[in-house]
Order: C-alpha cells, then structure tokens, then sequence
C-alpha cells in the first residue's frame, strides 16, 4: 500500500455546505438529497463548523432518513440554529496530509468525517467512507 499519498487524491472537492445563517429544514432537506452524513457550515468560504445528520436527528422527531417523506414536521427545526447544533471545534486537515494520518485521526476520534482546508479556506472533505472506497481499491 502507498505511504504517502495526499488525502486531496481522495477527498469529495465539490462540496455540499450549509452558510452559518441557513436553517436547520434546508440542512435536512441537503441531508436527504445528496444522501450525505456530513456537512461544513461556512461563513464565505471560510469554515466555521460541522453540522452532522446525527445531530439533526438528535434534536427531531422527525424521520429525517426517509427519503420518501415529503412532509416533515419542522417545528422543532424552528428553535434552534445551525450555529446552535453544529460541532464548532473542529479537527481539520490540508490537501497535503497523508491519507494514512487522516486514518489515524478518525480511527482515534468520535467523527467520521475531516474538513479539507487550505490557508483557512475549505476545499474539501473527507469520510470515512472515502477511506474504505480507498482501500478497497487497493485490493
């Protein structure tokens, strides 16, 4: 297996993210269209959390997984903010990190998922299921 291949070669580039001042139905409804766990709250380009669909569920009742469901009730929604219930302490790394440290990060860690940044601005992200697809296709 490679040792030092940059985590840019296998990192998501176009990158589905929510602005700071969105509210938490569009994050749902981002969640559910691109089938993702995971996305980046900016302020411009410049990342300032990570909104996980764990932590949408964690507040709702509603059944943000069905794809199906056309009508949610979004009551809940309302009372919080996206800078409320998004992870604000974030681990980030460069499009320059090996793909093994990225590895050993998540391994160690409760997040499957690591921001790409470059000079503080957001060019990427990377999962966990980004790593198993690489592996995978080393075999």
């Amino acid at each position: 297996m490679k040792n030092h291949v940059p985590v840019a070669t296998i990192m998501t580039k176009n990158v589905i993210k929510l602005n700071s001042t969105d509210d938490l139905t569009k994050a749902e409804a981002l969640f559910k269209k691109h089938h993702i766990r995971h996305i980046p709250v900016v302020q411009g380009n410049t990342i300032v959390g990570m909104l996980s669909l764990t932590d949408l569920l964690r507040i709702s009742f509603a059944d943000a997984v069905d794809e199906e469901a056309m009508e949610v009730d979004t009551t809940v929604y309302n009372m919080f903010s996206i800078e409320q219930v998004m992870a604000r302490h974030l681990v980030t790394v460069s499009p320059e990190t090996t793909i093994r440290e990225v590895a050993e990060i998540l391994a160690s860690r409760e997040f499957h998922a690591l921001p790409v940044v470059l000079d503080e601005l957001l060019v990427g992200i990377v999962t966990t299921t980004d790593l198993i697809k690489y592996l995978l296709a080393q075999y």
